[in-house]
């Protein structure tokens, strides 16, 4: 049997690989029902949650899926491709496609909405996005996760704020909402590419507060990472168990915001933002 099935392998591994997600999704709904179990397992991962196979190391998704790391090289292969790494970038492309720069987003709307962009459609869109995002962002995150965010940014001496690109607006109010409430933080701007910097004099008193989401701004990852080894307590906000940030948070909380148009709302994470300081003031009220 085992020599059945790595000859079955062998063979689909002559055909060419798919150089796209569609072409890849379609290959694999194809060849489902002669998949060996364990593939079929992987192959169902992969298209359930193509942004964890876009970001995720080979351990880390091996786990997610329960399967061996041996068997994402096997799978690839079987599929015509090099290794792990080349299935893994027709993911990445992936998401390159689903967020094109704002030019061809605005493009989209108008071949979407016919020449001329009403402004009512555009309200709509945006506003039902929203819904979308906070909806599912209270079903995301878990009381406790949120109880120990607050918990820890609560025992913090001075918390820092990472965020960077779309996410910026949100850490900015952070800062001014921590700063209202007479806890003291600190906003990374990163200005000068200083960040690194200024959030060198943390130590684990503190706390940092990072939030980043797909494509995740490397930045934000790196000056998390860095505080996390000098033992600074890092509470996350990301889209993904896969994300960057996971890795080095204490605690994490998740945020998959919809979008209309490809351009992402952000009202789920101005919403968490808003009950994380809150809620930090209150704790610390508390004594």
């Amino acid at each position: 049997m085992e020599s059945d099935r790595s000859m079955g392998e062998a063979a689909a591994a002559t055909s060419e690989a798919p150089d796209n997600f569609d072409g890849l999704r379609s290959l694999l709904l194809s060849r489902h029902d002669a998949m060996p179990k364990r593939l079929k397992q992987l192959a169902a991962f992969a298209l359930q949650h193509p942004e964890d196979v876009a970001f995720g190391t080979v351990a880390g998704i091996a786990e997610h899926a329960g399967v061996q790391p041996s068997t994402l090289v096997r799978f690839a292969k079987s599929l015509g491709y090099d290794g792990f790494s080349h299935l893994q970038q027709i993911f990445r492309d992936r998401l390159r496609e689903r967020f094109p720069d704002y030019r061809e987003r605005l493009r989209g709307l108008r071949d979407a909405e016919g020449h001329h962009v009403h402004a009512v459609s555009l309200l709509e869109g945006f506003t039902n996005a929203a819904a979308v995002s906070l909806e599912r962002m209270q079903a995301s995150v878990r009381p406790e996760e949120l109880s120990r965010a607050i918990e820890t940014l609560a025992k913090a001496d001075t918390v820092y704020l990472l965020g960077a690109r779309r996410v910026f607006p949100v850490i900015a109010y952070c800062a001014y909402a921590f700063g209202k409430l007479g806890m003291r933080a600190i906003l990374i701007d990163h200005v000068g590419q200083l960040g690194p910097e200024q959030l060198a004099i943390a130590t684990k008193r503190d706390a940092v507060l990072a939030i980043s989401f797909t494509p995740y701004a490397p930045v934000t990852a790196d000056l998390a990472a860095a505080a996390a080894q000098r033992n600074v307590p890092v509470v996350a906000i990301t889209d993904s168990a896969f994300s960057p940030l996971v890795t080095n948070a204490d605690v994490w909380l998740e945020v998959a915001e919809a979008d209309f148009g490809a351009f992402r709302s952000l009202s789920a994470s101005f919403a968490l933002a808003m009950a994380l300081a809150v809620g930090t003031a209150e704790k610390r009220a508390e004594g």
